[in-house]
């Protein structure tokens, strides 16, 4: 037996370890699993070489549980250490990683949650859980096998061990308060959650397996069963595979693998594959969205060679992929890193630039090989697409070609499609194409219907981030303007350079704007006459498409600052051609004359949704008192 201390630096590493990492303390299990994992990934290549002269056989990593003596023991069948491996890699390389790490970040005061991943913090995490390690170990090669045993103090000591398979076993005597990791389901979640890819079988614990019935049985014989392995883990995900092996229900399968709460099926798969200038592989999935973009993000899981590290991918995958949902794995992400630090590493710059482009080549793709599809699906899609075009230049670019701009009809447009279909009827005197929109087809339906009658195709547009949408296209497209079809009247929605002659003189026009303004209040509506069409209604209620982007843009993030806060502000835009304004000219008495202006106004503000509580109800009655 032979007795050492560990050479500490850090005073006290032990409870350093365990009080730093508290909030994360659970990552000891995913550590030592993964210590497990690489040494049987390494036998496996020794033995693939001819280094190593043993049978690899089919070796899998048990984790087992003993309540009574309050251990949780991780078995391995990999390559073991000898007693001088045990020296080097325990007592010195990985204790002097474990020192490394706790000095870089423990006078961060809980900032840890910065730190993406623990990797590298390695077997000593495992004092996180434990008052005493102990390490039974025998190597491939033919020398004894190795007893190290630790109280968490900087002493240790080494013993030769009765072990005579090849591998490592690991007993974490469990301190008092963990005892939470001798619970079978908490270890189960924790294996689930870390493990459940890992590329070795993970065995924990037996299960029934029910086995086919034997010839000739009767229907009321049972059904023989047997005693089988638990595995936890599937070692083959789907994204290690090429997608040559895979079919479209194999992606759908792992889909339910990877989220098992999830009942509806994804609109399609990107099975991303690279090997320069950096290793990456996954497999990213487009849900249905909806229009909340906040419910939507940290839905994909970022790996390490198979090992679960996060699902706050913010900073790897560019934001608008947050929204997406799957898998990346690849071993050139930097983990014991801030995510300042990440954001500025170039290997992840060039990560997040490749799956903007993979993601890109994808959807126009989809839209080539199959664009009625592609159009069915545009709702659901189309968040993802719009906020991408809206972020990241690149994708912007490549969007030009598939990204479809809906009218209220239900057709479906590219930008270039659009501008050909609309240049004769919506070009105005000054040579600007003016796109009509619509965000609310319902509560906009009269604007959107005096549009159609005068040949103008109106798009939907509704998404959350449209105004920034359309500020963008605006600033990449000369001459090109966005205009929503309630910002005006349908005259000087596309202004030509015919104009209407009023009906009305300009003594009369004046004396109307004066018991117009008087009446109506000045706070809510500016009041502008125009001469339109007599068959148009008498008053329409408009907002100034600037003033109303400006605000929309301020209210999720952008725009003018303090425009948010602003009361919305509107136009009452009054026809003079319409024989109500001669009846409010002729009428005598002061009380009719108001009466009028507010039947027409409450009409007014009734088409744009805007008559609501206490205005409603006087309308109401005001309506039957008329009709008596």
């Amino acid at each position: 037996m032979s007795k050492g201390t560990i050479n500490v630096a850090v005073e006290n590493i032990f409870p350093l370890i365990k009080k730093f990492l508290y909030s994360d303390h659970e990552i000891f299990l995913r550590e030592l699993i993964s210590n497990a994992t690489d040494a049987t990934l390494k036998l496996k290549h020794l033995t693939g070489i001819g280094e190593a002269d043993v049978e690899y056989g089919n070796p899998k990593i048990e984790v087992k549980i003993d309540k009574e003596k309050k251990q949780l023991h991780i078995i391995d069948e990999g390559i073991g250490m000898t007693q001088e491996e045990v020296e080097k890699y325990i007592n010195e390389i990985a204790f002097s990683g474990a020192e490394e790490f706790l000095e870089k970040y423990k006078d961060k005061n809980g900032e840890d949650a910065g730190i993406i991943g623990h990797f590298g913090l390695g077997f000593y995490s495992a004092f996180m859980v434990a008052g005493k390690v102990e390490i039974i170990t025998k190597s491939y090669k033919d020398e004894p096998a190795v007893h190290w045993t630790c109280d968490g103090s900087p002493e240790y000591s080494i013993t030769k061990s009765k072990k005579k398979e090849r591998g490592t076993e690991i007993i974490l005597h469990i301190a008092e308060d963990s005892t939470e990791f001798l619970e079978e389901s908490r270890i189960r979640e924790l294996l689930v959650k870390y493990n459940k890819f890992m590329p070795i079988p993970i065995k924990f614990g037996t299960k029934t397996e029910t086995l086919p019935k034997p010839e000739g049985a009767k229907e009321e014989d049972k059904a023989p069963t047997r005693e089988v392995d638990n595995i936890i883990n599937n070692p083959n995900p789907a994204w290690t595979k090429q997608p040559t092996d895979l079919e479209a229900e194999d992606y759908k399968k792992f889909y339910r693998e990877l989220y098992p709460m999830q009942f509806e099926e994804p609109l399609f798969n990107i099975h991303l594959n690279v090997d320069y200038p950096f290793h990456l592989t996954g497999i990213l999935y487009f849900p249905k969205m909806t229009n909340d973009m906040s419910i939507q993000k940290d839905k994909i899981q970022l790996y390490q060679n198979q090992v679960f590290v996060t699902d706050n991918v913010e900073g790897i995958v560019p934001e608008f992929l947050t929204m997406l949902r799957g898998v990346i794995d690849s071993p050139d992400i930097p983990l014991n890193v801030s995510r300042s630090y990440l954001q500025a590493d170039g290997a992840v710059k060039k990560i997040s630039s490749y799956i903007t482009r993979k993601v890109a080549d994808k959807l126009k793709s989809l839209f080539n090989t199959d664009r009625a599809d592609f159009e069915k699906k545009w709702n659901d899609i189309k968040i993802v697409i719009e906020y991408g075009m809206l972020t990241e230049e690149k994708f912007f670019e490549k969007a030009q070609e598939f990204a479809l701009y809906p009218t209220v009809d239900g057709k479906h447009y590219t930008l270039a499609e659009l501008k050909e279909k609309i240049k004769d009827a919506q070009t105005d005197k000054d040579e600007n194409l003016v796109v009509l929109y619509a965000s609310k087809e319902e509560e906009q339906h009269s604007y959107i219907e005096a549009a159609k009658e005068r040949g103008y195709e109106v798009l939907l547009l509704d998404s959350p981030i449209v105004s920034h949408l359309l500020q963008k296209m605006e600033s990449s497209n000369e001459k090109l303007t966005f205009v929503r079809v309630d910002s005006d009247h349908v005259d000087n929605l596309i202004k030509k350079d015919e104009d209407a002659i009023s009906k009305l003189s300009e003594e009369e026009k004046e004396t109307l704007k004066e018991f117009l303004t008087a009446t109506i209040p000045s706070e809510k509506f500016s009041v502008q006459l125009e001469a339109m069409d007599s068959k148009a209604n008498p008053f329409i209620i408009t907002e100034p498409e600037f003033m109303r982007r400006m605000k929309e843009m301020q209210q999720t993030g952008g725009g003018m600052f303090g425009m948010g806060t602003m009361p919305d502000m509107y136009n009452l835009v009054v026809n003079t051609n319409h024989e109500l304004m001669v009846e409010i000219l002729n009428t005598k008495t002061q009380k009719k004359k108001e009466r009028l202006v507010k039947q027409a106004l409450d009409l007014a503000k009734l088409s744009k949704n805007l008559l609501k509580g206490e205005e409603m109800t006087a309308f109401i009655k005001r309506s039957y008192e008329m009709i008596k």
